[in-house]
Order: structure tokens, then C-alpha cells, then sequence
């Protein structure tokens, strides 16, 4: 699939020092996804060194278009999981 970079993720990525190169990856590899209900909008889960990233983006027939990065952890992932904010893809 091809990714759509908008110039707010990438505004986000260098404002909060991440890898554009380490963002794909995880947007094309991450074995952690989920479905944001409040949003709408698909969630992969990766790392970037010792922090914990989540990626919100969109997908639209062979595009993928990422809306932006943050650092989180577990404990809020296990948290919108448990509220049902997150629900698990396969």
C-alpha cells in the first residue's frame, strides 16, 4: 500500500523528534492495531527505542494516510481497551 504523508504528520514528527522512517514501519508492520472508536480511525502500536509510540491513520482502498504520532503507554492503551475505546484488530 501506498502511504500519503500530510505535512501535519510530519509537522508532528519532527516537533516531537520522530523518525518518519521509524513511523512507516511501524504503520506497515505493527502487530498491534486497534480500531478507535472515538476517532474512527485505525491505531497501530509500535516502538521507537525506549519510547512507545501509537499512530493514528486512515485507510482508503491502496492508500494509507497517517494523522499523527504520540508517545503513550501501556497503562493508557490497557485503559482505552478496557473502556472500549480500543477494539483489537486481527
Amino acid at each position: 500500500m501506498k502511504i500519503s504523508w500530510t505535512s501535519y504528520f510530519k509537522h508532528r514528527c519532527i516537533q516531537r523528534h520522530f523518525s518518519i522512517e521509524k513511523a512507516e514501519h511501524i504503520i506497515r508492520y505493527s502487530t498491534e492495531r486497534y480500531f478507535d472508536i472515538d476517532s474512527s480511525r485505525l491505531i497501530a502500536i509500535g516502538s521507537m527505542g525506549d519510547r512507545l509510540v501509537l499512530i493514528s491513520y486512515e485507510e482508503n482502498e491502496n492508500i494509507i494516510t497517517p494523522v499523527t504520532i504520540h508517545e503513550t503507554d501501556r497503562k493508557q492503551v490497557h485503559f482505552r481497551i478496557r473502556n472500549d475505546r480500543f477494539v483489537r484488530l486481527q
